[in-house]
């Protein structure tokens, strides 16, 4: 990662995390006034920039899988959802200056400090001119989820949230009122029970997080706009269901609801988009329009969401259904997009659901054509973003060379003989088993199609005879000959960082077959990291009571930074070296 004055001037060297607990001390309010940093160094600013998370990497891929799978397990009975019947209840409301508001939404952002911060300090600037429209700073912002990663902890909050958002706008603008900062909780955030997103976002009324005033009490909040607008945020702790508490906030809140009113909905995923891999995936969003909101006369004109990092919309004749997750977690592609969804879907098995509807892609950003070009870097920034995976294969592939050249050579003796006893046929059975878990891991949602099968063994056998490829060449070695234990001392040292190497592209050319019959999408560009491409939306709700959609993208992060210590007390303390230029995704777009 680049950085300003100096090498590495960010400190993103290193990444630990540290699991928060029941015992952790509350956190402190920020104090009204900072000192401003006059470098870059972590005690100066306060928190640690950390780097992209390299999601392949082998003890990250493990720790991660087992945190979901023990928050899904458990996470019914550690719900914490259910605790917080015992909080305010309040409705909360925001009527914006002379009936007008700018409503600021992002998700997916709790990343890479480069991508981050970039979408933080262009939210914070004073006012974005695109494409001959002028957008003022938004009154509020809405976190639309996944506001850290890999996990939740205080620790990976104040790094990879709290910190570059405060450091973008360390105190209230100086030229206007002081913006409200509300938040959803997504996946990640839900890893630790929601301890630490409790913590931060609903610890008080009126705490702050840099120039952001905090306001809401729950992990879901209802918010009257101006103009017979409202906004809804839901906590759908893993797409499970919508617990007995939030459901009874939200009928008490829609009591104010009646046919005038027009609703924007927030929620943790995009729904609409997986329910055409897993039909139940829309049922919990559909319950809650169909029992909350139409019983009101109200109509939900927006549904916006994150997990999937681009964006996307889908537009239907009285709904605009928006995906909206970059803003700062690697680039999910968006050529794979189906052009028509239907929903709720037709296939269904909630038999009260609503009527079925079409929508059509409206909007996407990237554009296919660039994301298409994106799958190819999967040959160089498979290895390079995640040395470690690089060398877990590296692994794997010498203990094949172990185990293949003691049948060919049938070699005897004591300990030698014990590293060959491994039956090679075990050894290649676990390396086919491990690619067809791959192609669809148990955690996944949706079905296993014949298709996994058929690549996930394709991708085995492709190891295998990689393996016997290079078992063939060792074996022509002088290597071979040296006494024992220097041979395998040799394959560790010479042979597995080679056939590391090697085999990383063949799971890289996996992955690109693979995402051409959408299977392992989410791996060939998580492999990838790529922290470009990133997108936010600012939404104007007009006095008229129109609400227009500005999708503000930014083709190329800032990846040079530097300290602005004489800025004003609002100003950013850091800034980027190549000034950002932003645009709009695709043209501003109006509901009423």
């Amino acid at each position: 990662m680049g950085g300003g004055e100096g090498d590495d001037p960010l400190g993103c060297r290193g990444v630990s995390y540290e699991e928060s607990g029941a015992s952790m001390p509350p956190v402190e309010a920020e104090p009204s006034q900072r000192p401003r940093p006059r470098s870059l160094d972590p005690q100066e600013l306060g928190f640690t920039p950390r780097p992209p998370v390299p999601w392949l990497a082998p003890l990250l891929l493990l720790s991660t899988g087992l945190r979901t799978l023990l928050a899904m397990l458990f996470g019914a009975y550690l719900d914490k959802r259910e605790l917080q019947n015992s909080l305010p209840r309040e409705v909360h409301r925001h009527d914006g200056a002379d009936g007008e508001l700018w409503l600021d939404y992002i998700a997916d952002l709790g990343d890479g400090f480069p991508a981050t911060y970039s979408m933080a300090y262009l939210m914070v600037q004073p006012e974005l001119e695109l494409d001959g429209h002028r957008l003022p700073r938004g009154h509020l912002v809405l976190m639309g989820g996944d506001q850290v990663y890999p996990t939740a902890s205080k620790e990976a909050y104040e790094d990879r949230c709290k910190g570059p958002y405060r450091a973008a706008q360390p105190e209230a603008p100086a030229d206007g009122p002081q913006p409200t900062l509300y938040a959803v909780p997504g996946n990640h955030d839900w890893y630790d029970g929601l301890t630490a997103f409790l913590r931060l976002f609903a610890r008080r009324r009126d705490a702050t997080i840099g120039g952001w005033r905090t306001e809401q009490a729950r992990s879901y909040f209802a918010v009257e706009l101006p103009s017979h607008w409202w906004l809804f945020g839901l906590d759908a702790q893993f797409t499970t269901y919508l617990d007995d508490p939030q459901l009874s906030y939200f009928e008490e809140a829609a009591k104010r609801l009646g046919p005038q009113d027009r609703v924007i909905i927030a929620v943790p995923e995009p729904s609409w988009v997986k329910a055409a891999h897993d039909p139940r995936a829309y049922d919990s969003l559909d319950y809650f329009i169909r029992t909350i909101i139409a019983p009101t006369g109200a109509q939900v004109r927006l549904l916006v969401a994150g997990d999937l990092h681009h964006y996307a919309r889908y537009a239907g004749p009285d709904r605009q259904l928006i995906t909206c997750g970059g803003g700062g977690a690697y680039l999910y592609p968006t050529h794979k997009l189906p052009p028509r969804i239907t929903v709720p879907p037709r296939d269904t098995l909630v038999r009260r659901a609503s009527r079925s509807r079409d929508y059509e892609l409206a909007g996407r950003y990237p554009e296919p054509a660039r994301s298409r070009r994106y799958s190819w870097g999967i040959f160089g920034r498979l290895p390079l973003r995640n040395p470690g995976f690089a060398s877990l294969l590296g692994g794997l592939h010498t203990l094949l060379l172990i185990t293949m050249a003691g049948v060919a050579t049938q070699r005897t003796g004591g300990t030698e003989q014990r590293l060959f006893s491994i039956p090679l046929a075990v050894v290649l059975l676990a390396t086919v088993a491990a690619a067809v878990l791959f192609a669809k891991p148990p955690s996944a949602s949706g079905k296993r199609h014949s298709r996994h099968w058929l690549l996930g063994l394709t991708h085995g056998l492709a190891h295998i005879g990689l393996a016997a490829a290079g078992t063939w060449l060792w074996l022509r070695l002088d290597f071979v000959d040296w006494p024992y234990p220097l041979p395998i001392v040799a394959a560790l040292v010479i042979y597995g960082p080679v056939i590391g190497l090697l085999a990383s592209q063949v799971t890289a050319a996996y992955l690109l077959l693979a995402g051409a019959f959408d299977v392992n999408l989410n791996e060939l560009f998580a492999g990838q990291g790529i922290d470009d491409a990133k997108i936010f939306l600012r939404m104007h709700i007009a006095a008229d009571g129109a609400l227009t959609v500005y999708p503000v993208a930014l083709d190329r992060i800032g990846r040079k930074w530097r300290a602005n210590p004489d800025g004003a007390p609002d100003a950013p303390w850091i800034e980027p070296l190549t000034p950002l230029r932003p645009r709009l995704a695709e043209p501003p777009f109006t509901l009423r």
